[in-house]
């Protein structure tokens, strides 16, 4: 398994949701609110395509970075899950120092909200974060999906209809 910023992402949403990714079972491509994020990205700022970079590292996609200053732009739709969005940007952080690359840090960008914040990875958060990668390769390895976690967002979530669908 190539591990991504999506499974990062995952891991503090639901286990159950990471689990069925990591495991083919995808729904993303079905769902209206992935589709809307989406859009938000591709259209909040149209002149980023221009003057930032969209690098591929890791098997992870940084949509907007900005090598001279070496920041990273992640727009998100609505901040409900806001530590999993930062997380996901501390692990893109973390790939890049990886790959020798100092001094980077992030942006969070919430357009619809117009909010921002500043994401930075510490050498405790690196720490954790490789305990994180464990974790997720743990939890995907195991035979048995993880148990739904009837929470608010599931309503929003893209694979809603498959945990709560009901056999007769």
């Amino acid at each position: 398994m190539q591990l991504t910023a999506t499974h990062i992402n995952y891991y503090f949403i639901c286990h159950r949701k990471l689990w069925l990714f990591a495991n083919g079972i995808t729904m993303e491509h079905t769902s209206d609110t992935v589709a809307e994020g989406k859009l938000i990205g591709e259209t909040t700022y149209p002149q980023r395509a221009a003057k930032y970079t969209e690098i591929e590292i890791g098997g992870s996609k940084i949509d907007f970075y900005d090598a001279r200053n070496k920041v990273i732009h992640e727009i998100k739709k609505s901040d409900s899950i806001e530590a999993a969005h930062e997380w996901q940007v501390k692990y893109y952080i973390w790939l890049l120092q990886q790959n020798g690359i100092e001094g980077v840090t992030g942006i969070l960008e919430y357009p619809k909200i117009k909010h921002t914040s500043i994401v930075e990875l510490t050498e405790k958060d690196s720490e954790h974060l490789q305990q994180i990668i464990k974790d997720i390769k743990a939890l995907v390895e195991d035979e048995r999906c993880p148990p739904r976690i009837n929470s608010k967002i599931c309503k929003s979530c893209s694979y809603f209809e498959f945990c709560y669908v009901e056999e007769l």
